[in-house]
């Protein structure tokens, strides 16, 4: 997992250059001007799932890992708490959904936990568990742009 603030990308050091052009490739689209809905960059290499909606309690949650996509999580308004944990830390998986490249699972162990605000991005790798969308301190109304970026793109 990587942090960091969309303002200060560029002095971002442990992001890697390809992720940091991706991002900047995103943002020249405005997400926060978008509706809802999936935005194509590069086909199903590269593209954006922007969405709002309102922020729940952490334990009606669960958290998703991916296999072949990472995320580009941007906080565009509002503030979500994410849970998380390291790779392969997920406990009692569920059914691995290939065709939208997700898995669930109940318990991370262990489990880390940050607090995200608007400019915030935060980089989830394949294997790497996540349960985004939690309330702070009270639900609320957010908006966000998910960058899925297939796992071969970011070898290059």
């Amino acid at each position: 997992m990587i942090l960091g603030k969309i303002t200060d990308i560029d002095q971002q050091a442990d992001l890697h250059a390809a992720l940091r052009a991706i991002v900047k490739q995103a943002l020249a689209l405005a997400p926060e001007t978008l509706e809802p809905g999936r935005y194509e960059i590069d086909g199903d290499d590269i593209f954006i799932n922007v969405m709002a909606f309102e922020t729940s309690d952490a334990q009606s949650k669960r958290y998703e890992q991916h296999r072949d996509y990472a995320d580009i999580q941007i906080l565009l308004s509002g503030d979500e708490r994410i849970d998380f944990g390291p790779a392969d830390s997920g406990q009692e998986l569920d059914t691995y959904h290939e065709d939208d490249d997700y898995q669930l699972c109940s318990k991370v162990e262990p489990r880390q936990t940050l607090h995200m605000q608007a400019g915030m991005f935060a980089v989830f790798l394949p294997g790497e568990p996540h349960k985004p969308g939690c309330i702070v301190d009270q639900s609320q109304t957010i908006k966000k742009a998910v960058i899925k970026v297939r796992k071969r793109c970011l070898t290059h």
